[in-house]
């Protein structure tokens, strides 16, 4: 199921996602030596656009895709990106046309098979696929009584709907034709508001499936984190634990990274 096929749950991402993705682009830079800007890159799974819009510091023009047209029209027009509706698995490009690839928040959707196929084969021989996550940790630095909320009543409301998130390994890249080149953690903190932590937790896929699907209305949701929330906060803000993954990966037998 495409949990983010929905104008409304699109509204809500557009609006109450983090802006976390130029931390992200500043390590693909440096990771990849990247002294000027690739002539193209590809935004698989682009969402509203916000991976879309830091991918434009490192490549000249940015091609960006993805399975829900609702989401596209909440994407930022820009002249040197062009979007397009289609899934992971069947990339409208020709081969060996993009520099790099990035995926963003999205690869545990995908037929890893059929996408990997795909980046392979529209990736130039030289080029190089970075695929990053980023999560919620469900802790606040300020109180500690967050994680239990977060564990007790949140997810047990609201549980993670399937997903693929069986490890990814050196095995399997390998069979794919890629080479793991790196692979980085990170962290960052995110400040909210009890207002702003509800906006956010409204574009999860656990709280999307619920509401989308009928069991809940949007403003039931709402009311409900407000109020079960609001009391954890110390200070009308408050910060929260966040982080992820960078993997780094090149075609077999391709240059090294850092060569570009």
């Amino acid at each position: 199921m495409n949990y983010f096929a929905h104008s409304t749950a699109a509204e809500r991402y557009a609006r109450s996602r983090p802006y976390f993705h130029p931390l992200v682009v500043e390590r693909i830079r440096s990771f990849l030596r990247l002294e000027r800007p690739v002539p193209m890159a590809l935004d698989v799974a682009c969402g509203t656009g916000l991976s879309t819009s830091a991918l434009t510091e490192l490549a000249e023009s940015v091609i960006a895709t993805d399975i829900s047209p609702e989401m596209l029209t909440q994407a930022p027009v820009h002249e040197r990106i062009r979007y397009a509706v289609a899934p992971a698995e069947k990339l409208p490009l020709e081969p060996e046309s993009v520099d790099l690839i990035t995926v963003a928040l999205a690869f545990h959707w995908f037929n890893r098979t059929g996408f990997l196929a795909e980046a392979r084969r529209v990736l130039r021989r030289d080029g190089a696929l970075v695929v990053y996550n980023n999560g919620f940790y469900g802790r606040m630095h300020e109180n500690p009584a967050f994680a239990d909320w977060n564990r007790d009543n949140y997810l047990t409301r609201y549980p993670v709907p399937p997903r693929n998130d069986r490890p990814f390994t050196d095995d399997e890249a390998t069979d794919a034709g890629f080479t793991f080149a790196g692979r980085e953690r990170y962290a960052n903190d995110i400040a909210f508001s009890p207002d702003q932590l509800a906006q956010y937790l409204l574009t999860q896929s656990n709280v999307i499936a619920a509401v989308e699907q009928g069991s809940e209305s949007l403003e039931a949701v709402h009311a409900w984190l407000l109020e079960t929330v609001t009391p954890l906060f110390p200070s009308p803000t408050a910060t929260f634990a966040f982080g992820g993954e960078i993997w780094f990966l090149t075609p077999t037998s391709a240059t090294p990274a850092g060569s570009f």
